[in-house]
Protein backbone atom coordinates (compact mmCIF):
# COMPACT_ATOMS: atom_id res chain seq x y z
CA UNK A 1 0.00 0.00 0.00
CA UNK A 2 1.51 3.42 -0.73
CA UNK A 3 2.30 5.52 2.09
CA UNK A 4 0.00 8.96 2.33
CA UNK A 5 2.35 12.04 2.58
CA UNK A 6 0.74 14.54 5.68
CA UNK A 7 1.53 18.05 5.77
CA UNK A 8 2.63 19.39 9.19
CA UNK A 9 1.28 23.08 10.39
CA UNK A 10 3.85 25.36 9.65
CA UNK A 11 2.46 28.42 12.25
CA UNK A 12 3.10 26.91 15.95
CA UNK A 13 6.27 28.16 16.00
CA UNK A 14 5.98 31.28 18.33
CA UNK A 15 6.70 29.26 21.92
CA UNK A 16 9.87 28.48 20.28
CA UNK A 17 11.09 31.81 19.14
CA UNK A 18 14.83 32.20 20.08
CA UNK A 19 15.36 35.67 22.02
CA UNK A 20 18.52 37.24 22.97
CA UNK A 21 17.50 36.53 26.51
CA UNK A 22 17.25 33.16 25.56
CA UNK A 23 18.98 32.49 22.21
CA UNK A 24 19.07 28.79 21.48
CA UNK A 25 15.63 26.80 21.84
CA UNK A 26 14.98 23.38 21.49
CA UNK A 27 12.39 21.71 19.64
CA UNK A 28 11.68 17.82 19.89
CA UNK A 29 8.99 16.28 17.72
CA UNK A 30 8.77 12.68 16.92
CA UNK A 31 7.47 12.37 12.47
CA UNK A 32 6.15 9.49 10.90
CA UNK A 33 7.42 8.77 7.57
CA UNK A 34 6.10 10.60 4.28
CA UNK A 35 5.34 13.46 6.83
CA UNK A 36 6.40 16.94 5.30
CA UNK A 37 6.99 20.91 5.88
CA UNK A 38 5.51 23.29 3.04
CA UNK A 39 8.49 26.06 1.81
CA UNK A 40 8.85 27.81 4.43
CA UNK A 41 11.40 30.71 6.21
CA UNK A 42 12.20 31.97 9.57
CA UNK A 43 13.94 34.99 10.70
CA UNK A 44 16.52 32.81 12.95
CA UNK A 45 18.91 30.90 12.30
CA UNK A 46 18.08 26.48 12.46
CA UNK A 47 19.67 23.37 12.42
CA UNK A 48 18.06 20.25 11.84
CA UNK A 49 18.71 16.78 12.72
CA UNK A 50 17.63 13.54 13.56
CA UNK A 51 18.18 11.63 16.71
CA UNK A 52 17.09 8.38 14.69
CA UNK A 53 15.31 8.57 11.20
CA UNK A 54 16.17 10.03 8.29
CA UNK A 55 14.69 13.79 6.85
CA UNK A 56 15.17 15.24 3.60
CA UNK A 57 15.85 19.20 3.81
CA UNK A 58 14.96 21.25 0.50
CA UNK A 59 16.82 24.82 0.11
CA UNK A 60 14.90 26.87 -2.34
CA UNK A 61 17.90 28.50 -3.13
CA UNK A 62 17.42 30.57 -6.32
CA UNK A 63 20.83 30.27 -7.79
CA UNK A 64 22.07 27.19 -6.04
CA UNK A 65 19.09 25.11 -4.83
CA UNK A 66 20.08 21.98 -3.22
CA UNK A 67 18.63 18.97 -1.24
CA UNK A 68 20.21 17.72 2.04
CA UNK A 69 19.82 14.00 3.20
CA UNK A 70 19.87 14.28 7.19
CA UNK A 71 20.62 10.74 8.79
CA UNK A 72 21.55 10.00 12.28
CA UNK A 73 25.06 11.83 13.47
CA UNK A 74 24.91 14.53 10.48
CA UNK A 75 22.73 18.01 10.60
CA UNK A 76 21.80 20.46 8.01
CA UNK A 77 22.67 24.46 9.24
CA UNK A 78 19.62 26.59 7.85
CA UNK A 79 20.51 29.98 7.39
CA UNK A 80 18.31 32.99 8.44
CA UNK A 81 16.13 33.76 5.89
CA UNK A 82 16.48 30.99 4.04
CA UNK A 83 13.53 29.43 2.09
CA UNK A 84 13.17 25.61 2.73
CA UNK A 85 11.14 22.22 2.92
CA UNK A 86 11.41 19.43 5.08
CA UNK A 87 10.25 15.66 4.04
CA UNK A 88 10.77 13.00 6.80
CA UNK A 89 12.06 10.24 4.21
CA UNK A 90 11.90 7.35 7.50
CA UNK A 91 10.19 7.81 10.60
CA UNK A 92 12.26 10.16 12.76
CA UNK A 93 13.09 11.49 15.96
CA UNK A 94 13.22 15.17 14.56
CA UNK A 95 15.07 17.94 16.67
CA UNK A 96 15.71 21.30 15.72
CA UNK A 97 17.62 24.22 16.99
CA UNK A 98 16.21 27.81 16.71
CA UNK A 99 19.21 29.83 17.05
CA UNK A 100 19.03 33.75 17.50
CA UNK A 101 20.61 36.09 14.70
CA UNK A 102 22.67 38.09 17.06
CA UNK A 103 24.45 34.69 18.07
CA UNK A 104 24.31 32.86 14.46
CA UNK A 105 27.87 31.62 13.92
CA UNK A 106 30.60 33.53 11.35
CA UNK A 107 29.59 31.12 8.77
CA UNK A 108 26.21 31.21 9.12
CA UNK A 109 24.99 32.86 6.21
CA UNK A 110 25.08 29.97 4.56
CA UNK A 111 23.38 26.36 4.53
CA UNK A 112 25.60 23.15 4.82
CA UNK A 113 25.32 20.07 6.48
CA UNK A 114 27.83 19.27 9.68
CA UNK A 115 28.72 16.37 12.08
CA UNK A 116 26.78 16.05 14.76
CA UNK A 117 29.33 14.95 17.91
CA UNK A 118 28.29 12.81 20.86
CA UNK A 119 28.93 16.42 22.89
CA UNK A 120 26.29 18.40 20.99
CA UNK A 121 23.67 15.47 20.78
CA UNK A 122 23.70 15.04 24.89
CA UNK A 123 23.91 18.92 25.12
CA UNK A 124 20.43 19.24 23.19
CA UNK A 125 19.03 16.36 25.28
CA UNK A 126 20.00 18.64 28.44
CA UNK A 127 18.69 21.61 26.78
CA UNK A 128 14.84 20.17 26.31
CA UNK A 129 15.38 16.85 28.94
CA UNK A 130 12.44 14.65 27.69
CA UNK A 131 10.07 14.06 30.54
CA UNK A 132 12.22 16.31 32.88
CA UNK A 133 12.36 19.67 34.99
CA UNK A 134 13.95 22.33 32.10
CA UNK A 135 17.13 23.87 32.96
CA UNK A 136 17.31 26.94 35.24
CA UNK A 137 18.75 30.39 33.86
CA UNK A 138 22.15 29.93 35.27
CA UNK A 139 22.22 26.13 33.47
CA UNK A 140 20.28 27.35 30.51
CA UNK A 141 23.20 30.20 29.69
CA UNK A 142 25.88 27.54 30.14
CA UNK A 143 24.85 24.94 27.68
CA UNK A 144 23.99 27.46 24.95
CA UNK A 145 27.30 28.61 24.76
CA UNK A 146 28.77 25.38 24.80
CA UNK A 147 25.84 24.17 22.05
CA UNK A 148 27.30 27.43 20.13
CA UNK A 149 30.35 26.60 20.22
CA UNK A 150 29.98 23.24 19.29
CA UNK A 151 28.10 24.21 15.99
CA UNK A 152 31.03 26.87 15.37
CA UNK A 153 33.30 23.96 15.31
CA UNK A 154 31.50 21.46 13.91
CA UNK A 155 33.15 19.77 10.60
CA UNK A 156 31.38 20.62 7.36
CA UNK A 157 30.59 17.74 5.19
CA UNK A 158 30.19 17.86 1.51
CA UNK A 159 26.73 16.71 1.30
CA UNK A 160 23.92 18.13 -0.64
CA UNK A 161 22.76 17.17 -4.23
CA UNK A 162 22.48 20.69 -6.15
CA UNK A 163 19.70 20.96 -7.84
CA UNK A 164 19.86 22.94 -11.51
CA UNK A 165 17.55 26.29 -11.10
CA UNK A 166 14.43 27.07 -12.39
CA UNK A 167 16.22 28.47 -15.43
CA UNK A 168 19.23 26.41 -16.29
CA UNK A 169 19.28 24.58 -19.16
CA UNK A 170 16.05 22.14 -19.98
CA UNK A 171 18.56 19.38 -20.93
CA UNK A 172 20.39 19.53 -17.64
CA UNK A 173 17.50 19.95 -15.57
CA UNK A 174 15.91 16.80 -17.43
CA UNK A 175 19.20 14.71 -16.69
CA UNK A 176 19.26 15.40 -13.00
CA UNK A 177 15.73 14.25 -12.60
CA UNK A 178 16.09 11.28 -14.27
CA UNK A 179 19.74 10.00 -11.89
CA UNK A 180 17.83 11.27 -8.78
CA UNK A 181 14.82 8.98 -10.18
CA UNK A 182 16.83 5.96 -10.92
CA UNK A 183 20.48 6.63 -9.62
CA UNK A 184 21.70 2.99 -10.61
CA UNK A 185 20.95 3.45 -14.01
CA UNK A 186 23.85 4.26 -15.81
CA UNK A 187 27.79 4.99 -13.89
CA UNK A 188 28.84 7.40 -16.88
CA UNK A 189 27.74 10.98 -18.03
CA UNK A 190 28.63 9.03 -22.13
CA UNK A 191 25.43 6.30 -20.80
CA UNK A 192 23.16 9.11 -19.77
CA UNK A 193 23.97 11.32 -22.91
CA UNK A 194 22.70 8.75 -24.99
CA UNK A 195 19.45 9.45 -23.35
CA UNK A 196 19.76 13.26 -23.28
CA UNK A 197 19.21 14.29 -26.88
CA UNK A 198 22.77 16.19 -26.13
CA UNK A 199 26.71 15.18 -26.37
CA UNK A 200 28.79 14.21 -23.47
CA UNK A 201 30.98 17.22 -23.92
CA UNK A 202 27.98 19.73 -24.00
CA UNK A 203 26.45 17.68 -20.82
CA UNK A 204 30.03 18.09 -18.92
CA UNK A 205 30.08 21.75 -19.72
CA UNK A 206 26.74 22.51 -18.03
CA UNK A 207 27.09 20.61 -14.76
CA UNK A 208 30.21 22.63 -14.58
CA UNK A 209 28.76 25.62 -15.36
CA UNK A 210 25.93 25.11 -13.05
CA UNK A 211 27.38 23.00 -9.87
CA UNK A 212 30.65 23.58 -10.38
CA UNK A 213 31.87 20.03 -10.35
CA UNK A 214 31.87 16.97 -12.78
CA UNK A 215 29.40 15.02 -13.24
CA UNK A 216 30.77 12.13 -11.26
CA UNK A 217 31.32 14.39 -8.33
CA UNK A 218 27.52 15.00 -8.38
CA UNK A 219 26.13 11.36 -8.83
CA UNK A 220 27.88 10.48 -6.00
CA UNK A 221 26.11 12.80 -3.86
CA UNK A 222 22.48 11.48 -5.71
CA UNK A 223 24.00 8.35 -5.24
CA UNK A 224 24.21 9.02 -1.27
CA UNK A 225 21.03 10.31 -1.24
CA UNK A 226 19.20 7.42 -2.44
CA UNK A 227 21.21 5.09 -0.73
CA UNK A 228 20.88 6.47 2.86
CA UNK A 229 16.91 5.74 3.43
CA UNK A 230 17.23 2.05 1.89
CA UNK A 231 19.77 1.54 4.45
CA UNK A 232 18.06 3.01 7.12
CA UNK A 233 14.87 1.05 6.47
CA UNK A 234 17.54 -1.97 7.08
CA UNK A 235 18.25 -3.47 3.38
CA UNK A 236 21.47 -5.39 2.98
CA UNK A 237 24.69 -2.96 1.71
CA UNK A 238 24.84 -5.49 -1.37
CA UNK A 239 21.41 -4.66 -2.38
CA UNK A 240 21.94 -1.25 -2.24
CA UNK A 241 25.20 -0.87 -3.78
CA UNK A 242 23.82 -2.70 -6.72
CA UNK A 243 20.70 -0.25 -6.90
CA UNK A 244 23.44 2.44 -6.81
CA UNK A 245 25.20 1.32 -10.21
CA UNK A 246 27.97 -0.46 -8.47
CA UNK A 247 29.63 -3.40 -10.04
CA UNK A 248 30.98 -4.20 -6.69
CA UNK A 249 30.15 -4.04 -2.63
CA UNK A 250 33.07 -3.18 -1.99
CA UNK A 251 33.67 -0.34 -4.17
CA UNK A 252 30.84 1.36 -2.76
CA UNK A 253 31.06 1.05 0.74
CA UNK A 254 34.87 2.94 -0.19
CA UNK A 255 33.16 5.49 -1.79
CA UNK A 256 30.28 6.00 1.21
CA UNK A 257 33.04 5.58 3.97
CA UNK A 258 35.02 8.78 2.00
CA UNK A 259 31.60 11.23 2.27
CA UNK A 260 30.07 9.91 5.23
CA UNK A 261 32.68 8.29 7.51
CA UNK A 262 31.40 5.26 8.51
CA UNK A 263 30.61 2.77 6.38
CA UNK A 264 26.91 1.43 5.09
CA UNK A 265 26.61 -1.28 7.19
CA UNK A 266 27.01 1.56 10.32
CA UNK A 267 23.77 2.89 8.97
CA UNK A 268 21.88 0.20 8.62
CA UNK A 269 18.55 -0.19 10.40
CA UNK A 270 19.91 2.49 12.77
CA UNK A 271 17.73 3.76 15.54
CA UNK A 272 19.83 6.28 17.14
CA UNK A 273 22.76 9.20 15.89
Amino acid sequence: MARTSQAAPLGDTDPFTPTAASPVRVRARDMPADTHFEPHRHAWGQLAYCASGVIQVSVHDPSAPTAYIVPPSRAVWIAPGALHAVAVLEAAAFRTLYIDPSVVPADGASCRVMAVTPLLRELVSALDPVGGPHPGPAREAALTALVLDEIGQAESLALGVPLPSPHSDKRLRALCQAVLNEPGRYATLQAWAADSGASERTLSRLFRAQFGMGFAQWRRQAVLAHALPRLARGEAVGEVAAGSGYASESAFSAMFKAAMGQPPSWFIGKNTA
